[in-house]
């Protein structure tokens, strides 16, 4: 008994260094935990930080823009007002003497005087000889008259016919209107017509000449017609140019539009947004055309319209101004959609072929009926372009409508994180939502046991009661064996330190993963059967919207172009104004 040792010191150091380890471990898991949080909130934060410097320098890019754009359209307009500024008063007196002329307050000699000086401020402009010969015929100055008008044709053949034509109707002269339009159309070629054949076109559609009693206009119009329809290819082109005028009527949809889990977690949404604009079309081009048709025509103003077809001439159609309108035009795209120079580009490109200088005759019509505001087309000539359209506006029609059913998705994608699936009208909840939870245990059983503690920490606890027994029997023996013993007892308090903190990673890991992935289940059912239930709204409104075609096509085959062009009854005006006939080419 003389060789017992008190081994209670030992054991008691031993339990507080066990203490203090498992301690130590614990704090050093915490602060692991509390490093990858923040790694995580950092790298959020880093890509928010991108996103938004992104976000900083689109919008930076596009306000810089936006003051370049409007600078340049105070340099473009200026530029317009010092080339052909002095032109509009001449336009402006046009119309100013012609209607002073009906008033008869202004003495004949002040009209004359203005006219003289004008074509002495404005060489080599079309409209100042025409205005000379205009004064000429109200003073009878036949002679004059003659002379000044064989400068304006000089200067500018086509649109001195035109404007001659459109004054005579004005003052009653059928006759002699009818010589100068058949002058213009005689010189036309269908295949490259000048920009100005929307004036006469205009003036036609309206019943602003008259009763086209020999068909000087629609025997011109048939012969084009026949020339044109001969080509090759002719109805594919037709085809296209009209899908391309129909589809710029398309309103983008730019936001979640009442679909907002699709919108969101479905790789269709591009497509199912593409298609859903095609349907929403129909109701679209419904309305357009109802709005044009609808426009009731008179002539008890027939002044007032051919004052405003002759300033539409002696404005809007001035070819050597068309590179600055077109830039101006540009510039003041790029000011509308606040610096998006890309829209821009879009929105130009569009329009293009209403600012080009000549066209065909077909793509004339379509400019009119569908680009008015460019075209500078009235309601008149649009019906008139839509009717004598008709059947390739038909083609047209029938070939979007088939395009856009042929591009609808037969299944909708689901993709919810990782989960993907499919459906084609919603009515698959069931079987969605069952692989969706086959999934989520999938994974997190995967998760458990990629957390489970491996082979090595699950040895630490049998190795660690193992290495007690030999510490226990080293202290029991004594001597040599005592060193022994304590280190086996600190590989043994090492080993099961070890294990408890393995352990306890598992448990609290396992908890963590199940409340993760039970979450995520919760959420990821709502928002599939969100989707499923918006699926079913979408097939709903695209057979709606799509069903609305059939009123569009109703709609073209009840027009006829005979309907929409106006015959007026003999005018008995009075005006006095001396009839010049057409100049012969």
């Amino acid at each position: 008994m003389g060789d017992y040792i008190d081994l209670r010191p030992i054991l008691r150091q031993m339990q507080d260094i066990q203490m203090q380890l498992s301690n130590e471990i614990d704090t050093v898991d915490v602060r692991v935990k509390e490093v990858d949080g923040n790694v995580k909130i950092i790298n959020s934060k880093v890509e928010q930080l991108a996103e938004d410097f992104d976000n900083f320098v689109n919008m930076q890019t596009k306000a810089n823009r936006l003051g370049q754009a409007e600078t340049r359209l105070v340099k473009i307009r200026q530029e317009l007002e010092k080339k052909y500024g002095h032109y509009d008063l001449v336009r402006r007196t046009t119309t100013g003497i012609l209607q002073a002329n009906d008033l008869g307050l202004v003495k004949k000699s002040t009209i004359t005087n203005a006219s003289e000086e004008l074509m002495i401020s404005t060489p080599g402009y079309w409209l100042a000889p025409c205005l000379v010969a205009l004064a000429a015929w109200i003073n009878d100055q036949r002679d004059l008259a003659y002379k000044a008008l064989a400068e304006g044709i000089r200067r500018d053949d086509e649109k001195t016919s035109l404007f001659l034509a459109l004054v005579c109707r004005r003052a009653g002269r059928k006759h002699a209107s009818l010589q100068w339009v058949q002058r213009y159309l005689a010189a036309q070629d269908e295949e490259n017509l000048n920009r100005n054949a929307v004036v006469i076109l205009d003036a036609y559609a309206s019943g602003l000449l008259g009763t086209d009693t020999e068909g000087t206009v629609s025997k011109q119009i048939d012969t084009w017609m026949g020339h044109l329809t001969a080509k090759p290819g002719f109805v594919e082109q037709q085809t296209k140019q009209w899908s391309d005028a129909i589809n710029l009527k398309r309103t983008p949809i730019t936001g979640d539009e009442g679909y907002r889990y699709l919108s969101r977690y479905s790789h269709t949404w591009p497509a199912l947004k593409e298609v859903m604009e095609g349907a929403r079309l129909h109701a679209t081009i419904l309305d357009y055309f109802n709005g044009i048709f609808a426009q009731k025509s008179s002539t008890d103003e027939v002044k007032a319209q051919l004052d405003e077809i002759l300033t539409s001439l002696v404005t809007d159609f001035d070819d050597e101004e068309l590179p600055l309108r077109r830039k101006e035009r540009f510039e003041q795209f790029v000011v509308d959609y606040q610096g998006d120079e890309a829209k821009a580009k879009s929105s130009m490109t569009v329009e293009k072929t209403a600012l080009e200088e000549h066209k065909d005759f077909t793509q004339l019509l379509t400019d009119s009926a569908m680009k008015p505001q460019v075209s500078h087309a009235n309601p008149s000539t649009q019906k008139f372009a839509i009717a004598l359209s008709r059947d390739w506006i038909r083609d047209a029609y029938n070939d979007i409508i088939a395009k856009n059913r042929a591009a609808v998705p037969h299944n909708i994608e689901i993709n919810v994180d990782t989960f993907n699936y499919s459906t084609v009208d919603g009515s698959n909840e069931q079987e969605t939502l069952q692989r969706f939870n086959a999934l989520i245990d999938h994974e997190m059983n995967d998760a458990l046991i990629a957390l489970a503690m491996t082979p090595f920490e699950k040895f630490m606890l049998p190795g660690a009661i193992g290495l007690g027994v030999i510490a226990l029997i080293g202290f029991v023996v004594g001597g040599g064996g005592l060193l022994l013993g304590v280190l086996c007892a600190i590989a043994g308090i090492f080993c099961g330190v070890k294990y408890y903190s393995a352990n306890k990673r598992e448990k609290e890991g396992q908890s963590r993963i199940r409340s993760d992935y039970e979450t995520k289940r919760s959420e990821g059912t709502q928002i599939i059967r969100a989707m499923l239930a918006e699926v079913v709204d979408y097939r709903r409104e695209f057979a709606k919207q799509d069903a609305q075609s059939a009123q569009v096509l109703a709609f073209i085959d009840s027009i006829t172009p005979e309907q929409y062009v106006r015959k007026m009854p003999n005018s008995t005006r009075k005006v006095r104004v001396t009839t010049v006939p057409a100049a012969k080419a």
